[in-house]
């Protein structure tokens, strides 16, 4: 396959995968960022904390699948702005789903395992998330293929009893307080991490950007 064309303005390092050493517990937290705001900064936060993570990995997606590209910022300006959300040297911003031309989270959870053997993965996502985590492509076997921790979210904290993934996967749940272990646990398991919630929403932001034009 030829190389991927570099996204104008993004350094080539984005494209490439954060370094990783065996034995570490590694978090992945993908979206589109569209934009990133301090919602998120809290999400990855929490998500180190809790899970006592030694890296993030703050995965800028070309775009979902399962949403509209019109409104969609270029790949390089959320990363930018990414960057800018998070101080944390562990939080490593990257955008190496467009380097390799992935489109589906079961493909980056497949790549990632197979590039980096002897790290513990965790996948990180907000419960507002979950409520439609059935309709990701291969959604079991995501679930089947690594942890997952769901962090709050305002308005989504039922999410955890009422979506489909919570309802196929009740056996699989840990309890809250066994969250520093998740990245070790062999899947199918997963957590809901309650903690303080943001408010802000990427939509919102975007729809208050263009009333104030």
């Amino acid at each position: 396959m030829p190389s991927p064309a570099l996204p104008p303005s993004l350094p080539a390092h984005y494209l490439r995968m954060p370094h990783v050493e065996p034995g570490m517990a590694v978090g992945l937290f993908g979206g589109s960022f569209n934009p990133p705001h301090a919602g998120h900064a809290l999400v990855a936060e929490i998500a180190m904390r809790r899970l006592r993570l030694d890296q993030l990995w703050w995965i800028v997606t070309p775009g979902n699948p399962l949403k509209s590209h019109r409104e969609l910022a270029p790949l390089s300006e959320r990363v930018a702005l990414s960057e800018k959300c998070t101080s944390d040297p562990r939080v490593k911003v990257t955008a190496f789903e467009a380097g390799h031309r992935i489109r589906y989270t079961a493909d980056t959870i497949d790549l990632v395992q197979t590039r980096n053997r002897g790290v513990d993965f965790v996948w990180i996502m907000g419960a507002d998330s979950l409520r439609d985590f059935h309709r990701w492509e291969r959604w079991r076997d995501i679930v089947r293929s690594m942890p997952i921790a769901v962090i709050d979210r305002p308005g989504a904290t039922l999410a955890f009893l009422s979506s489909t993934m919570a309802k196929t996967f009740d056996h699989a749940r840990i309890d809250e307080d066994d969250a520093p272990i998740l990245a070790r646990r062999r899947p199918p398991a997963w957590t809901f991490i309650h903690g303080p919630r943001s408010s802000l929403s990427s939509t919102a932001i975007r729809n208050a950007a263009k009333e104030a034009r």
